[in-house]
């Protein structure tokens, strides 16, 4: 079956590597301080806004639809090319657009949790939105550096370690928050979860500009113009669109798994605490296991064959929630069930970000990342909002079997998107 993966984008030549061992350097330290101040505001929205309101007496139907305020997850790419474009002060185009997203979210995380989710959830809602959008616009710019500083041959294990960070940042919101609540008010416990975004912005301080790969836009027009005219010029609108269908597709099993899970276990009967201490620790070992695992693993199985087994194992985990579902309340399923979440999830979103990175060309890497990772973030902010009165409907159970359900028409595009046979120079 003809591929319709895009042809290889340029890039700098990648220096010769013998062994894993050798992609273990500075680059993929600082992976790991942006990743994890990358993830912290998304999980804050997903477990700790989640939390917050559902002791606070909202119903299930409310809380979903508070998954439409990621709404700036989904069209960052309108704004992606004034990243591409400008800069300001002396820091520079990348580490200046960083620097201020996070400082203002640390800002705005505190403020966020100072409001009354009885008397101003129109307020928090508008918070939350925010939150959202300044989020979003650090992770355009940290997925630009992330293409520009890793060669061609470190995009795998460099994804993998970005990835891991991210998820294990779900440790401060899922479980540190959650435990503080149950000991301090909600605005103190908001005030110490934005605290967590300065090691993010001191990384930022101190690391060097990444170099300019080929002639950045001139003007807003070309900002805006070459990304998607280079994109669509590759293979033609069809190659285009088997490229967007599978970013649509390929997770959107696990996202709507994953957006309501707090929501899931306080159901079960599982207290703050025990959700902190629990389910939320298991992602932190699942996850750095995940991350050796997945990034040694890729090295030697090459993007296209990663998609292919990582992605089994992240349908796979609905069901584990779909067994937690069904024996109830029991501690022990409940850390099985998040350790294979933090592993499968991580080993997938890994090889899907590498695949996203070797399918951007380096010299629009803020616009055309911020175009296929929006694409992705589709199902979690609209198709997930619903999810409260799909589970009204359904049950736990029978909505986790739904989310295994829907993580086959993506795998199903794989041999025609990332063929299992397919070798590519330079890629890992």
């Amino acid at each position: 079956m003809k591929s319709t993966s895009p042809p290889l984008a340029p890039a700098p030549p990648a220096p010769p590597a013998t062994s894993w061992h050798s992609y273990l350097n500075r680059r993929m330290l600082v992976l790991l301080f942006l990743g994890f101040s990358s993830g912290l505001p998304l999980y804050i929205l997903l477990n700790l806004l989640q939390a917050w309101l559902a002791k606070s007496g909202l119903n299930i139907k409310a809380i979903g639809l508070f998954a439409l305020v990621m709404f700036p997850y989904t069209w960052k790419f309108l704004w992606a090319p004034l990243m591409d474009r400008f800069h300001f002060g002396s820091l520079g185009r990348r580490r200046g657009w960083m620097a201020l997203t996070q400082a203002l979210l640390l800002v705005a995380i505190g403020v966020m949790g100072m409001l009354d989710p009885l008397t101003q959830l129109p307020l928090i809602a508008a918070a939350a939105s925010v939150v959202a959008f300044l989020s979003a616009s650090q992770d355009v710019v940290v997925d630009a550096y992330r293409r520009e500083i890793l060669p061609d041959n470190e995009q795998g294990l460099g994804a993998a370690a970005y990835v891991n960070a991210y998820k294990v940042a779900n440790l401060v919101p899922g479980a540190l928050s959650l435990i503080l609540a149950d000991l301090l008010p909600w605005q103190s416990v908001f005030w110490i979860t934005a605290a967590f975004m300065l090691p993010g912005l001191i990384c930022t301080l101190l690391i060097k500009e990444p170099e300019i790969y080929g002639e950045p836009p001139k003007n807003i027009r070309e900002a805006v113009v070459l990304p998607f005219r280079e994109f669509i010029s590759r293979g033609g609108w069809s190659n285009a669109l088997w490229v967007l269908g599978f970013i649509f597709l390929y997770r959107i099993g696990d996202s709507m798994a994953g957006t309501l899970l707090t929501k899931f276990f306080i159901d079960l009967g599982f207290a703050l605490t025990q959700i902190g201490a629990i389910a939320k620790l298991t992602v932190f070992w699942a996850s750095i296991i995940g991350g050796i695992v997945g990034g040694v693993w890729m090295v030697k199985l090459g993007i296209n064959r990663a998609l292919w087994i990582f992605g089994v194992l992240q349908a796979l985990t609905s069901l584990g929630f779909a067994v937690l579902a069904h024996a109830g309340p029991d501690p022990y399923y409940l850390a099985a069930a998040m350790a294979f979440e933090g592993f499968g999830v991580g080993l997938g979103t890994a090889a899907f970000v590498a695949y996203i990175a070797k399918t951007t060309d380096p010299r629009y890497t803020a616009t055309q990342f911020a175009l296929f990772s929006s694409l992705a973030a589709v199902p979690r902010t609209f198709v997930t909002s619903s999810i409260g009165f799909i589970v009204a409907q359904t049950g736990w159970f029978w909505f986790f079997i739904l989310c295994f359900g829907l993580a086959l028409p993506g795998m199903l595009m794989l041999p025609k998107i990332a063929p299992w046979n397919e070798q590519r120079p330079n890629r890992v």
